[in-house]
């Protein structure tokens, strides 16, 4: 109870404080954005020191669904109502078998620490590195970027304003949120994987293809011993079929964080929108399709198995630290 209201009084004096900034005057737009982002990194580290596991994805890389799986193993398993949707740690602080885990695109740590390209921050910590191919991610930036995201988050994060004429190639191409920050996103995780205590990485593309399987490997990752009988019922509750069904049952007035439509009769306007590995290829021309697979190819280093216009077999990616403190990495076909 004690952490609960912590936590409560920590979120009102956020909400206090941003929206003060907001009314603040006498700040110049760029001063406000930068706060604002300070403040959110601050309250992210917070987190992150306190986590037990920490997920790392860039948006759009399947996070949403991830966290819906694992809200449904753990309503299962510790008998949870099924409305509530894993946070930071209020499943911890119903049970406290359940461990807090902090979702994080890595966004705005670095307006607080600043680390620069290093993570220094993530090295002593259990962690899951979600990623998925950078084309699909891209493509499904651009409808995020067009029709969920709101103007204050796009000021935030100095995305394009509000209906500007941008072409989907022209987004894709953009250098701080296209393809090229996407790239050099999974480029600085890949070189810091060998300094993290443990971590695992998973690619949407094998979690999408075998979800049992995969989905088991993170359950055994973050919930050991993990009850794997649960398995086959959660990837069923989080299919896309289920999961785009429930969205469209959920009212746009009603209180459902991010788990609705922003239109109801739009699909591109849906978080659980397509799910489907290599879809940027029917968004995009011939001559574009080749300067994107190509971008991809010469510039995403060797690693997770993204290789342009094929992609790798599933694979494992893991790496721990030795006694000798220092990071042993391991991968399988990737």
């Amino acid at each position: 109870m004690k952490r609960r209201i912590q936590r409560i009084s920590r979120g009102i004096w956020k909400r206090a404080v941003l929206g003060s900034l907001k009314r603040a005057f006498f700040l110049s737009a760029d001063r406000r954005r930068q706060l604002e982002r300070w403040l959110r990194g601050r309250t992210e580290f917070r987190r992150l020191q306190e986590a037990d596991v920490v997920i790392v994805s860039y948006p759009k890389s399947g996070r949403t669904w991830l966290r819906v799986m694992l809200s449904r193993y753990f309503q299962l398993r510790y008998g949870i109502a099924e409305r509530t949707v894993l946070g930071f740690d209020n499943f911890h602080e119903m049970d406290d078998r359940i461990p807090k885990i902090f979702f994080t695109h890595d966004n705005y740590l670095r307006d607080y620490t600043g680390e620069g390209e290093t993570r220094a921050s993530f090295r002593d910590k259990r962690m899951v590195l979600l990623v998925r191919s950078p084309q699909d991610v891209v493509t499904s930036s651009y409808f995020q970027w067009k029709f969920r995201t709101g103007e204050d988050k796009k000021k935030l994060n100095q995305l394009p304003p509000h209906g500007a004429a941008i072409s989907m190639f022209d987004f894709a191409m953009m250098s701080t949120i296209g393809l090229p920050h996407i790239v050099g996103f999974l480029n600085e995780w890949l070189r810091e994987l060998s300094g993290i205590r443990e971590v695992l990485v998973m690619r949407y593309e094998d979690l999408l293809a075998d979800s049992e399987r995969e989905f088991g490997r993170i359950i055994e990752f973050v919930d050991s011993p993990a009850d794997r009988s649960l398995i086959g019922e959660v990837v069923d509750f989080a299919s896309v079929a289920k999961s785009r069904s429930r969205e469209a049952q959920t009212p746009h007035s009603a209180r459902a964080g991010k788990l609705k439509p922003g239109e109801h009769s739009n699909p591109d306007s849906y978080k659980v929108r397509r799910a489907k590995v290599g879809g940027y290829r029917d968004d995009f021309d011939d001559d574009e399709l080749r300067h994107i697979d190509d971008y991809v190819r010469t510039h995403l280093e060797p690693g997770f198995g993204y290789g342009g216009e094929s992609f790798a077999a599933p694979g494992e990616v893991v790496a721990r630290k030795g006694p000798e403190g220092a990071g042993r990495f391991r991968k399988g076909v990737c």
